[in-house]
Order: C-alpha cells, then structure tokens, then sequence
C-alpha cells in the first residue's frame, strides 16, 4: 500500500511556523508516521507540505533527505508571486515530486483564473512533475483552461474536490474533467462528507461513480494523517480502502491502494 496525502509538522525552533499559523500542540512527525506505516502494512507514503509553514518548504526537505526512497514530497509556492515558477524548479532540483494549489471557493481564491497560473502549469509541466489541486468542486470548470493548455501535465484533485454527497449536479463538474486522461483524484476525506457511520456507504456511493468516470488507474487513497484523526484513527482509515470497497474488484483495488500512485509518484520499488 502507498499512501498517497499526509503532512508532517514539528514544534522545533529550527523550523520555525509561518506567522499567523495555528498548528496543533500535538507534533505529527515523520517517525510518528512511520510507526504508523509498519503496523499498518503501508510501505511508501507521499507528503504534502502543510500549510502551518505555508510557503517555507525546508521542514519537509529536511525529512525527505531523512528518509530517502521512503517518501516523496509536494511542495507548495505561492500562486501570487510572479517567481513562482522560478522557485518551484528550484524546489525539484532540490529533490520535491509536485506543487500543491489551494484556491478557495470565494473570491480570494480567484488568482486560480489570473495570468500567474499560465506560467506556473506550464513551467509544471516542462518539470514533468504533478499539479496537485485542492479546491472545492465548484472551482473545477476553472482547471479546464489549464488542463487542456497542458495536456501531458499530471493534474491530481484531491479529496474528491470536497464535493457535498448530496449534490450530483455538482460532482458533474468533477467527472468532467474524466475526459482529460492525465486528471486523477484521491478518494478520501470520505469521513468527513458522510452523513452515514463507518464504512459510510454514502461516500462510497460518490466513489462508485467516480470509478465508473475515471477507472481505478486514475483512482488514488489516502489518509490525509493527521487531519484525519479528528474522525479516525490511521488503522481504520487503512482498513476502510483495504477491506471495505466491496465493489471493486481485486485488479481494481491493486489500483486504488498502490498502482495509480506509483505512476503518478514513482518510488523505484
């Protein structure tokens, strides 16, 4: 299994948390982490750079010079700086596998259509690494342009772009994007959408038509550790995409817990 979204943070005055940041008392450390991973039969993990440290990537360097071959790193930049582009080649040299963007839902998510994102993606894909978006289902008719300027550009959604369960209307703008063969997205935060217990088989049913729209090898888990722990613990995040999905089939949930993440994020196993 290869968990493919987790972040990692330490109160350490070496890496010290951008101003205004409010990150839990609570350290989420990588051999926190990895703890975690051996109990629960989770070989490789990608992490993502929380935003407790915002645009400041060292943290998460400095753990992936720790742990090489065991996880990969995405990065984030900020969207509203023209050196944009400039800082993620940077960061990839320095060894980070992607970039992360957050626009937001409102009007001050809005850069997401602005002239800095043509350079950005495009500067994304002659890197050849993953665009990673977070972004409310209702933000995805603007990925379109992007996309399809950047058609050889592995573009991931995450979270199922946050789409409520009971908006089908909505989660037809997620599904679009189907017909772009480089667009795949994590299956997670079920937890969080459900109006259902575990295993949430209301969530479920979103992931079934996802899985009919994009197929398995565009399907991705993942526990998104620790954000997670306000509804579950690690292990039962690993065993609902392990042992729940009753719907799939073997091939299928190969795909989903450890093929499609090592084509996006190759890990040399």
């Amino acid at each position: 299994m290869i968990d493919s979204h987790v972040h990692v943070f330490e109160h350490n005055p070496q890496f010290r948390f951008a101003p205004g940041a409010q990150p839990p008392a609570e350290d989420a450390s990588p051999e926190m982490l990895l703890e975690l991973m051996r109990a629960n039969g989770v070989a490789r993990t990608v992490i993502i750079q929380v935003i407790h440290y915002r645009w400041d990537n060292s943290y998460l360097l400095s753990v992936l010079r720790r742990y090489p071959g065991i996880f990969q790193g995405v990065c984030r930049v900020n969207p509203q700086d023209p050196a944009a582009p400039d800082e993620l080649s940077r960061l990839t040299a320095e060894g980070f596998r992607g970039v992360r963007l957050s626009p937001a839902g409102t009007a001050e998510g809005d850069w997401i259509r602005g002239r800095l994102m043509p350079p950005l993606w495009r500067r994304c894909n002659e890197l050849k690494v993953p665009m990673t978006v977070l972004a409310p289902v209702t933000r995805m008719p603007d990925l379109v342009p992007l996309i399809e300027a950047n058609p050889e550009l592995t573009v991931v959604i995450d979270h199922m772009a946050d789409c409520p369960l009971d908006r089908p209307d909505l989660l037809r703008l997620l599904l679009d994007l189907a017909r772009y063969p480089k667009v795949f997205v994590k299956i997670s935060d079920m937890w969080v959408l459900s109006k259902q217990p575990y295993p949430y088989p209301d969530a479920q049913d979103q992931v079934k038509r996802l899985l009919a729209s994009f197929g398995a090898q565009r399907l991705m888990w993942d526990t998104n550790w620790p954000v997670s722990l306000k509804q579950l613990p690690y292990a039962k995040i690993v065993e609902l995409y392990r042992d729940h999905f009753n719907f799939v089939t073997p091939e299928e949930r190969r795909e989903i817990l450890s093929g499609t993440v090592q084509r996006v994020w190759p890990f040399g196993l």
